[in-house]
C-alpha cells in the first residue's frame, strides 16, 4: 500500500505510456543462481580451511604417505627398465632401495663425524666468529657498545652493579631423543611404504581405474597418473643431477682454498639447493661465516660465499634452463607462496616437498578443463635467456625474408 501512495504521487511524464498492471508490483526477489554460487563459494572455503587443519594435525600419517608416493615416483622408471630384464617388481625394489640405503649410511658415517664434532665446538665458533667480525669491522663493536649504554641510560648505580644472576636451564638431550626418534620412525615408515608401492608394480592404478565408473574418466586418469609420474621422476632426477654438481664444484673449491672440511661443506650445499631461494641464502651465509672463520683478511674471508654465489648464478639462470627447459615453467611467485606454506606446515620436509607437490597439482590442472584458470596461474610467462636468443634470431630472419621478397 506504501509502494502504490508512493508511485501515484510521483509526477508521470506526459507522452510516456505506463503500464497498469506493474504499478504496485513487488520488486523481483534476488536470482537463487546468486545465492548458490555465494553458497558454493562459502562451502569451498570451509573445505580448503578443513583439509589444511587435517594436513597439519594428521602430519604423522600423512607425510610417510606423501613421501612414499613421491619416492616411487622417481624410482619408477628404474623398476620399469629393471622389469624388462625378466626381473620381478619385489626383487628389484629391494635392490634399488638396498643400494639408496647403502649409499645414504655410507654417506652419513663419512660426513657425520665430521658434523658432530663441528656442532659440539659451535660454541667456541661463535666467540671465534664475533672477534673476527669486531676484528675486521670495528664499527659493529662500537654500535653495539652504544646499544648497551642506550639501554643502561635509565638505570641506578646500582641497578648496574647488580651482579647477574645464574639461571640452571633443563638439558635438551631428552628432547633431542624424542625428536629423533620420531624422524626414524617416520623415516622407517616411508621406506616400508615405498618398498610396498614399488613391489606392487601397477596394482594400486588397476583398482582405481576399476573403480572409476565412465571410460572418459578412466582414460583420464591413467593419463594424469603416467604424467604426473614422467614429470615428477625427471624433476627429480634433473635436480638431483645438478645439485649433486653443484655440491662437487663448491667442495673442490674448498678444498683449493684450504677450509677445513670441504666435502662436508659441499654435502650439504647440495642438500640445501634443494629448496628454493632460502637454501642458497642460507648456504651463502654459511659459507662467509666458515670464510670468516676460516682466513685473517676480509678478501680471503669473501671468497667461500663468492665462489658459491657465482656457481649458483651460473646454475639458476643457464644450466637449470637448459635441462628442464619449458617443462617446467612455474610462476616464481607461487614457488615462494608454496615454499611458505608447505614448510609452515611440515617444516623441512615441507620444504623439500613444496615443489613436486606443486608440480603435481599443475599437471591435474592442466588435465582438467574445469580448473584449466589454475593451470594458467601457476604457469610462468617468463622465458628462459635461450628461448630470448632463439626469439631474436627468429625475427631477424623474418626480417630478412621480408627484404628478400621486397626486392624480388
Amino acid at each position: 500500500m506504501i509502494h502504490l501512495i508512493e508511485v501515484s504521487s510521483s509526477p508521470v511524464p506526459t507522452g510516456v505510456p505506463v503500464n497498469a498492471e506493474l504499478i504496485g508490483k513487488p520488486s523481483p526477489p534476488l536470482s537463487s543462481s546468486a545465492a548458490a554460487s555465494a553458497t558454493s563459494h562459502v562451502q569451498t572455503v570451509l573445505v580448503a580451511l578443513g583439509i589444511i587443519a587435517f594436513l597439519y594435525f594428521a602430519r604423522p600419517v600423512v607425510l610417510p604417505i606423501i613421501l612414499a608416493c613421491i619416492g616411487a615416483m622417481a624410482l619408477k622408471p628404474l623398476i620399469s627398465k629393471m622389469s624388462q630384464w625378466d626381473i620381478p617388481a619385489p626383487l628389484s625394489s629391494a635392490v634399488v632401495l638396498s643400494f639408496l640405503l647403502a649409499g645414504v649410511t655410507v654417506g652419513f658415517i663419512e660426513l657425520g663425524s665430521p658434523a658432530v664434532a663441528w656442532m659440539n665446538d659451535a660454541p667456541q665458533h661463535m666467540i671465534e666468529l664475533r672477534q673476527k667480525v669486531q676484528k675486521m669491522f670495528p664499527r659493529v663493536s662500537h654500535f653495539s657498545e652504544a646499544a648497551s649504554a642506550v639501554s643502561e641510560l635509565g638505570a641506578t648505580e646500582d641497578e648496574q652493579r647488580k651482579a647477574p644472576t645464574v639461571e640452571l636451564k633443563t638439558s635438551r638431550v631428552p628432547t633431542f631423543i624424542n625428536w629423533t626418534e620420531t624422524l626414524l620412525a617416520g623415516l622407517g615408515e616411508s621406506l616400508v611404504l615405498l618398498y610396498l608401492v614399488l613391489a606392487s608394480g601397477d596394482l594400486f592404478m588397476q583398482k582405481l581405474v576399476r573403480v572409476i565408473p565412465t571410460w572418459h574418466d578412466k582414460k583420464r586418469a591413467v593419463d594424469i597418473s603416467h604424467e604426473i609420474q614422467q614429470q615428477i621422476s625427471s624433476y627429480l632426477f634433473s635436480v638431483s643431477l645438478i645439485n649433486i654438481a653443484l655440491g662437487v664444484l663448491v667442495g673442490t673449491g674448498l678444498y683449493w682454498m684450504r677450509v677445513p672440511n670441504p666435502a662436508m661443506w659441499g654435502a650439504l650445499v647440495a642438500i640445501l639447493n634443494f629448496v628454493p631461494y632460502f637454501g642458497p641464502v642460507v648456504g651463502n651465509i654459511l659459507l662467509a661465516a666458515i670464510g670468516l672463520l676460516t682466513f685473517d683478511t676480509l678478501w680471503q674471508a669473501l671468497l667461500p660465499p663468492a665462489w658459491y654465489l657465482m656457481l649458483h648464478l651460473l646454475e639458476s639462470n643457464f644450466i637449470t634452463p637448459v635441462l628442464l627447459g619449458r617443462r617446467f615453467t612455474l610462476n616464481p611467485v607461487i614457488i615462494f607462496i608454496s615454499l611458505i606454506f608447505w614448510t609452515w606446515l611440515w617444516g623441512v620436509p615441507g620444504a623439500l616437498l613444496s615443489v613436486p607437490i606443486l608440480v603435481m597439482i599443475k599437471v591435474i590442472c592442466d588435465r582438467i578443463p574445469s580448473m584449466s584458470h589454475v593451470s594458467e596461474l601457476l604457469t610462468s610467462e617468463t622465458s628462459s635467456i635461450f628461448d630470448n636468443l632463439k626469439l631474436l634470431r627468429l625475427r631477424k630472419r623474418g626480417k630478412a625474408a621480408g627484404t628478400s621478397d621486397a626486392i624480388s
